[in-house]
């Protein structure tokens, strides 16, 4: 009896020592900030993203991104980190991004001095960039798949922020030693998870209060006009997209897009479980929108686009409703920075869509950002 006892005094320890050990142990950052004086410069996991996982762990912040990659965030080199996880000490001072969409990251985040590398300049716009990369703050490492590595090392970056899944071309740098950290912001299907991806920068570059209050303001004023838009009494139906070389590629009903027509308080023509969408021929887009009321358009149009111009493009244009009542909705990334900026103001995107769908809901003097309709 008396072993019995001594036995049930230790089990009951044993319970106690795991239970103290599970609170100081890796654990959601959120449960972690609550006892933190820094409370507000915490990275939570996501809300809307869905393409990396933060946690803490010993003192250590782990960023799972996708299943196959996994950093380790530390504050001195002499940190220790779990197997398998790729240490990266923070903040970094240098890195290069390879979208437009990485860029808008640092450039909402008033970073650009962390920025050293892109992989060219094509319709940019913010002078802020241009002029580093004219006097040589930034350098250009070549487009992917044909990356300048003495470029790539001139740039002497920390890290290097990559987009796997697209077209590639990595060999070149990933010789240099240089650590690649994915940023899969590209995939997300939320337009607030597309957004949300500044936290994941703000980690690395030591700016997390100013990310999570940035993308606070986001959340609130997309929300709120969400919220208003999905109380209209009638909802307008839109297509998306033109001809281009025998084909019309239509994204899909889960796509990106698609939930910001919704959230406009519209509904999109293509109701799929589909994501990047398909090609389609000329008489299965027409069948899908020809009495749709609103057409969206995103090019780059040298000079002045019309509904001539979009007619010219392809005759049979002139048969859709949206065409022939001129509600046509265009974005010319010539004349706005479209992918520049965009991907971090769903918000602003979300408003120019809602002023045409809905113009009672905004106010009257409202200027569009990006879309506007085709007036002629």
């Amino acid at each position: 009896m008396k072993d019995k006892s001594i036995m049930k005094k230790v089990i009951v320890i044993c319970m106690v020592c795991l239970a103290i050990f599970a609170n100081f142990s890796c654990g959601n950052v959120d449960k972690a900030k609550d006892n933190s004086d820094s409370a507000q410069d915490s990275i939570a996991s996501p809300k809307y993203a869905t393409g990396y996982v933060v946690k803490e762990c010993e003192g250590v912040r782990l960023v799972d991104v996708g299943k196959d990659y996994h950093f380790a965030l530390v504050t001195t080199d002499d940190a220790e980190v779990p197997e398998g996880y790729t240490k990266v000490q923070v903040p970094i001072k240098s890195t290069i991004c390879m979208t437009s969409l990485q860029l808008s990251n640092f450039t909402i985040l008033d970073a650009h001095d962390v920025v050293k590398g892109l992989t060219g300049t094509k319709n940019m716009f913010n002078k802020d960039i241009l002029k580093r990369v004219k006097d040589g703050r930034i350098v250009k490492i070549g487009m992917e798949g044909n990356f300048d590595t003495e470029m790539v090392l001139a740039a002497n970056p920390d890290v290097i922020f990559v987009s796997p899944s697209k077209r590639g071309g990595y060999d070149a740098i990933t010789s240099t030693g240089i650590t690649l950290v994915p940023h899969l912001g590209y995939q997300e299907l939320h337009p607030l998870g597309q957004a949300e991806w500044i936290k994941f920068v703000g980690m690395f570059i030591g700016k997390e209060k100013e990310a999570n209050e940035i993308f606070a303001g986001i959340e609130r004023r997309y929300n709120e006009l969400k919220e208003k838009a999905q109380n209209v009494s009638q909802r307008p139906t839109v297509f998306s997209g033109e001809m281009h070389y025998g084909n019309w590629h239509a994204v899909g009903g889960k796509n990106y897009l698609a939930q910001i027509f919704r959230d406009a308080g519209a509904d999109y023509v293509i109701d799929d479980e589909e994501t990047s969408g398909e090609n389609l021929e000329f008489e299965k887009m027409y069948a899908l929108a020809a009495n749709a009321d609103y057409w969206r358009i995103l090019n780059s149009y040298p000079g002045e686009f019309c509904y001539e111009a979009l007619k010219a493009s392809e005759p049979r244009n002139e048969l859709f409703k949206a065409f022939k009542e001129k509600k046509v909705i265009y974005c010319n990334m010539k004349e706005t920075p479209y992918y520049e900026i965009s991907p971090v103001q769903p918000d602003v995107l979300l408003k120019d869509f809602v002023a045409i769908f809905h113009p009672e809901l905004v106010e009257p003097d409202y200027k569009p950002t990006y879309y506007r309709l085709l007036n002629k």
